[in-house]
């Protein structure tokens, strides 16, 4: 996409490169630019990794975090915020690997190239994870003209919108935590008529595929690349002996550290069987202690999504809370969290006032668990969160908040009990 800028005269020496990204393409942006000399800024969704962000760092980029939660052509969403750049920087450029004809020309050149070489044209279906559509477009368009017997698969995640015209989204209300691939619109660059079949995935047969793949393959991919494999693995089941499919593993672990390879992230969100080894704990009298104890008669705060920041902000220094859960309008349902980081992020970011509602940085994803887990399993997920979110589930998408428990709220317990115990 850069060296087609530059052949077209888009950029120059002292040019800024700007790019919505979901981190993988913007590393890649990022590279190129440090080598080449240009500035670089890089506009990503809060839920893409902190490995990425410190990737980016590195490499000199200027880094625009936005909300997750919002769609695309809302006027904070990570494209038209990048949009609103490119026309307040003077000399830049905004690739937008969403509707740039270079995104899938590379890979119809190159990646494809590839691939029939080192299989001598010998492919029957191939399976690739579907984000701006760069990947599976150009691919696809190469072996529809040289093998075009060849079955092109498509992979996105519940909750994205990218196969919503092929009647597998089951689940459109969910979100999904892969990065990468899904969306929730249809990036112009993609065009779908070239997938001959979709498939979708949710985050933890392929969070735990992933983790497979490195354990008994030695591959250190990622997420997206475990939702692949299990598509794979699926689609695979139509070809015939000797017919081969090759699946694309786009990916490496080194942006997910601190996600899906942590243990205890995955234990949060109920995938694998990632359980630590408690043995020294069995004799402690809180270990099998049930949570509801922790939560009985406790009063949530809350707010709701059209709050201003400036009123959570006023709440939460009232009752000394680091966090406010975000309920909907039936004030039951819990739709989000929002965060004293968070808020101080977005401001010191200028990407939000404390006019704002509270919707523009509520985050979705947060650490929870439900009502009737033990104790054990709440300290846990505290080795790495400063709150837990204790659920009351109402339906498999619907949930209602209990409580929301902290590092004090454990301390506070224990002493309280203690002495009952001990005697």
């Amino acid at each position: 996409m850069i060296l087609d800028a530059e052949r077209n005269g888009l950029i120059s020496e002292g040019s800024t490169i700007i790019e919505p990204s979901s981190g993988n393409t913007g590393i890649g942006v990022a590279l190129a630019c440090a080598v080449k000399g240009y500035k670089c800024v890089i506009v990503l969704p809060e839920r893409m990794s902190n490995e990425k962000v410190r990737i980016l760092h590195a490499l000199g980029a200027k880094i625009i975090r936005t909300p997750s939660s919002v769609r695309y052509d809302e006027p904070n969403s990570h494209i038209r915020v990048a949009q609103k750049l490119g026309q307040q920087i003077k000399n830049s450029i905004v690739l937008d690997q969403y509707r740039n004809a270079a995104n899938p020309l590379v890979h119809y050149d190159s990646t494809a190239e590839e691939l029939l070489k080192q299989t001598d044209g010998k492919i029957d279906m191939i399976v690739i994870g579907v984000g701006t559509g760069g990947t599976v477009n150009g691919i696809g368009r190469k072996f529809k003209e040289v093998i075009p017997e060849c079955q092109v698969v498509g992979v996105d995640p519940y909750g994205s919108v990218l196969a919503e015209h092929a009647n597998v989204n089951k689940c459109s209300t969910a979100s999904w935590e892969l990065e990468g691939i899904g969306y929730e619109f249809i990036p112009s660059v993609l065009d779908r008529n070239v997938v001959d079949k979709w498939l979708k995935f949710d985050d933890k047969s392929s969070f735990e595929m992933a983790r497979k793949l490195i354990a008994e393959e030695g591959l250190l991919c990622g997420g997206s690349s475990g939702s692949a494999v299990v598509a794979a693995l699926d689609a695979a089941k139509d070809l015939k002996e000797g017919q081969r499919c090759v699946v694309i593993i786009p990916d490496g672990v080194r942006n997910y550290l601190t996600k899906f390879l942590d243990d205890n992230w995955m234990s949060e969100r109920h995938f694998g069987n990632f359980v630590d080894d408690d043995s020294h704990h069995k004799k402690a009298w809180f270990w099998n202690e049930s949570i509801r104890e922790l939560v009985n008669g406790m009063n949530v705060k809350s707010v709701s999504p059209n709050t201003k920041c400036f009123e959570a902000i006023s709440l939460m220094k009232r009752h000394g809370y680091d966090q406010l859960a975000v309920l909907g309008q039936d004030n039951l349902l819990l739709v989000g969290m929002i965060t004293v980081q968070n808020i101080l992020a977005k401001m010191s970011a200028q990407t939000l006032t404390v006019k704002s509602p509270v919707s523009e940085v509520m985050v979705k994803n947060y650490p929870k668990i439900e009502i009737n887990a033990k104790l054990r399993s709440i300290l846990r997920i505290l080795k790495t969160n400063p709150y837990v979110v204790v659920i009351d589930r109402v339906s498999e998408t619907d949930e209602s908040i209990a409580g929301i428990i902290t590092h004090i709220d454990i301390l506070n317990y224990l002493a309280k009990n203690w002495n009952s115990y001990e005697q």
